[in-house]
């Protein structure tokens, strides 16, 4: 009966040392779908102040294009230039312009298949630079508003165009991007600093995505 313990024992302690079989690895993960209806995107057009003149957005669905920058900028670093003009489907795009005493606002989904912007990048893009023909401009980039289920960032630019005599026209725009799964939501707000009226500030621009996000999910 002794003899019969103490093998029991020593087969036990031999399993001791033995480390379970590590777990079979996560199946890859999907990518999660989500219903956006980008014909939404005007009901955010209830946030505007009053005295407004809206129309359909037409221009490329790119930050960029509403700066006015032209599709041959330059961006230093160039990799930077991936966030004032992201890949998406022109083909889907829907939108639309406002021009006021404020400003000049933009509000715009189109379909993407790319993934949104990493740290990385977003690190090496804090501040950068862009230039096209007559027109130069700073870029600081920093994280957006939160948006649920969605990466987003903000860019506030400052331009310089030089037009015929030398003359020195500037601007401002703060634009917000939400990275949704199959879409970019974009809003930007475009000012003429030198202007006698209150202009829209960033803070309307990021409230105004938020407030286009919903509605594109609703």
């Amino acid at each position: 009966m002794r003899l019969f313990a103490v093998c029991a024992l020593a087969l036990l302690c031999a399993g001791c040392g033995q480390s379970p079989e590590p777990a079979p690895p996560p199946p890859p993960t999907e990518r999660r779908s989500e219903k956006i209806n980008p014909a939404r995107i005007d009901r955010a057009r209830g946030e505007l102040p009053g005295g407004y003149e809206v129309a359909g957005y037409t221009g490329p669905p790119a930050p960029i294009t509403q700066w006015g920058f032209a599709d041959t900028s330059v961006s230093e670093p160039p990799q930077c230039l991936a966030l004032a003009a992201p890949a998406l489907d022109s083909a889907t795009t829907r939108g639309w312009s406002a021009s006021g005493p404020g400003g000049i606002v933009y509000a715009l989904v189109a379909r993407s298949s790319q993934p949104a912007p990493d740290a990385a990048l977003l690190a090496e893009c804090a501040q950068w630079t862009l230039t096209s023909r007559h027109t130069t401009g700073t870029v600081t980039s920093q994280p957006g508003p939160v948006v649920d289920a969605a990466q987003t960032i903000a860019m506030s630019t400052a331009a310089t165009t030089v037009v015929e005599g030398g003359t020195e026209t500037r601007s401002r725009a703060d634009t917000f991007v939400a990275y949704l799964v199959d879409y970019v939501c974009i809003v930007a707000v475009v000012t003429d600093p030198g202007s006698p009226s209150p202009a829209l500030d960033a803070g309307f621009a990021a409230d105004l995505l938020t407030t286009a996000v919903a509605a594109l999910r609703d």
